[in-house]
């Protein structure tokens, strides 16, 4: 081999040489600098998931309407003589509301009246003469048809005179006067509204399959969003005899006591039946549970042991979950986890799977203010 080959082989291994030597020594320095970065641990908020009250339950929103409501009107036209109430005024049935000018009918009456009392003594004096025969049996009949003609005219004019008067149909509260003392009136047009205010029916739909679930006499909540926080008491008035044919739901009435007058027609209510009994279930706070396309998934905190100084090295573990009914805040886990677990409340957006964790806050699941059995 001649020289010049001998000095290129040595170059060639001098070239080698630092060229795995400059890897390993970047490599180790790598290394070095990785470990010295290693990701720090996120803080997370964490509840441990325990067994709570659970009542399933049907929802609706219903519209709040009167036991008895009517729109008062007169049958008849005419003016306005005497106003016997108030605006907002609480009346019994049969109290005398409004008066129209029945002058001329009054006239009229007294008129028909004495036509009837002749009619009367006709009628009698051939009686009288029929049974001494000095009249035939068709001038009687005549003076009887004539008589009961001269009665039902004066009953008719009667019920005239009595259109002219309108009392209250049942026992209610008044609205707001719609008419002055001297306007006329045509038939037909309504002048205030009467609504009897206890109690109270709510009506609402519900799907058929909850048929078999419901019954009349069953207790009923509503919520009405002028009293938030108020929970109205009432039970199942009546189920409809039919279901719609197009939305296949059926009609159910409740009755709600209303001593306050609290409720009023016309108001929209959320309306909740408890059905089934009574049972336990996992739960956890909806912010727990990240609701994906793909399922849900919790972080379940894990503890894969003490470091050199003793403390608990907590790592998060993304846990896919098959979630149940909500109630408030609450959401029923019924598979992925098991009583006793620590799962992360806030602060998921921050982790993958096996992150470093550490827990800053606790949430006791169940608490008054989101325990689902309270939760409406």
């Amino acid at each position: 081999m001649s020289r010049r080959m001998i000095i290129m082989l040595i170059a060639a291994g001098i070239v080698l040489g630092g060229v795995f030597t400059y890897k390993a020594v970047g490599n180790y320095f790598m290394q070095s600098y990785f470990a010295s970065r290693s990701e720090p641990p996120q803080t997370v908020a964490a509840t441990k998931v325990g067994y709570q009250p659970w009542q399933d339950h049907l929802d609706a929103v219903g519209n709040v309407r009167a036991s008895s409501g009517a729109d008062l009107a007169f049958e008849v036209s005419g003016t306005v003589a005497a106003i016997n109430f108030k605006s907002g005024d609480d009346v019994k049935a049969g109290t005398t509301l409004l008066s129209l000018n029945a002058s001329d009918d009054i006239a009229k009456l007294h008129s028909l009246e004495a036509a009837a009392d002749l009619a009367n003594v006709t009628y009698q004096r051939s009686l009288k003469l029929f049974a001494r025969k000095f009249v035939s049996q068709a001038t009687l009949d005549t003076d009887r048809a004539n008589l009961k003609s001269a009665r039902a005219q004066v009953a008719q004019q009667r019920a005239v005179i009595e259109k002219k008067t309108l009392r209250a149909p049942f026992d209610g509260r008044l609205g707001i006067r719609a008419v002055d003392l001297g306007q006329y009136l045509n038939a037909g047009t309504p002048f205030v509204t009467l609504q009897a205010l206890d109690p109270m029916f709510v009506d609402f739909f519900l799907p058929q399959q909850a048929l078999d679930e419901i019954k009349v006499g069953q207790a009923v909540r509503a919520h009405v969003d002028t009293y938030p926080g108020q929970t109205f008491a009432g039970t199942i008035e009546a189920i409809n005899s039919k279901v719609d044919a197009d939305s296949r739901n059926v009609q159910v009435r409740a009755s709600f006591p209303n001593p306050e007058r609290k409720l009023l027609p016309g108001m929209y209510a959320t309306v909740t039946i408890d059905v089934g009994k009574p049972k336990q279930l996992l739960t956890l706070p909806q912010t727990a549970i990240s609701f994906n396309p793909y399922g849900d998934t919790v972080f379940v905190v894990e503890n894969k042991g003490n470091d050199a100084q003793g403390k608990p090295q907590l790592i998060a573990k993304q846990t896919f979950v098959v979630t149940g009914a909500k109630r408030g805040d609450q959401v029923a886990i019924l598979k992925g986890i098991k009583e006793g677990a620590t799962i992360v409340t806030f602060g998921q957006v921050k982790l993958r799977n096996d992150t470093p964790v550490t827990i800053g806050d606790t949430v006791q699941v169940g608490s008054a203010s989101s325990s689902p059995a309270q939760a409406q």
